[in-house]
């Protein structure tokens, strides 16, 4: 069984163990994300997986005492020369500073590789959170506008006017609150936040 697998049957489990406690619309709610995920690991290379996977492993405390125990038996093999070795790679370990640079190498690119299409995926998660609060936003205006007209139509309650409500039935103008959060200079600010983060 492979990762996927398990995850989805972890998943699942978690999902049939709570199942007389949760609403049938928070199961379906799961079970979008659950469809969600298999569709983008379906999408994925099996190279991208392999990256991925090289990725988490290289994020482990493992592979650091991997790497430690690495160079210390390499230094001990050719300082102590145990069991009547000779050294085959004499102080100041030439051989060992060309494989540490070229593993380094290797190991940043596949954490970019691996950053790349984590921001990718984050990049479509914020754009489908994005046209999910449209939608929100879109629905709460159409109820207001329902609940004013019910209450102007219904003769038992007094007609007033809510300038309030008036105003929460237009749609939102996403182009003009994005002009504002410019002039207001709080788009700019981020910016100049991310780019402070980027160079530290």
């Amino acid at each position: 069984m492979n990762d996927d697998q398990k995850h989805d049957r972890r998943l699942k489990d978690a999902t049939q163990g709570a199942g007389h406690s949760l609403s049938d619309r928070i199961d379906q709610n799961i079970e979008s994300m659950a469809a969600l995920q298999r569709r983008e690991r379906e999408k994925t290379s099996a190279s991208q997986q392999l990256v991925e996977r090289l990725s988490r492993f290289i994020g482990r405390p493992a592979f650091l005492l991997c790497v430690l125990v690495f160079v210390i038996g390499w230094v001990g093999a050719n300082v102590g020369t145990p069991f009547g070795m000779t050294s085959f790679d004499p102080p100041p370990f030439e051989m060992l500073d060309g494989l540490l640079t070229f593993s380094a190498l290797v190991t940043a690119i596949i954490v970019l590789i691996a950053q790349n299409r984590q921001t990718k995926r984050e990049q479509q998660h914020r754009h489908l959170d994005l046209q999910v609060s449209l939608l929100t936003e879109q629905k709460v205006t159409k109820v207001i506008q329902l609940v004013e007209d019910l209450r102007r139509d219904m003769p038992m309650v007094k007609d007033r006017d809510d300038p309030q409500a008036t105003e929460l039935q237009q749609t939102t103008d996403t182009a003009a609150v994005v002009s504002a959060l410019e002039e207001g200079g709080l788009i700019n600010e981020v910016d100049r936040l991310e780019d402070k983060e980027d160079k530290t």
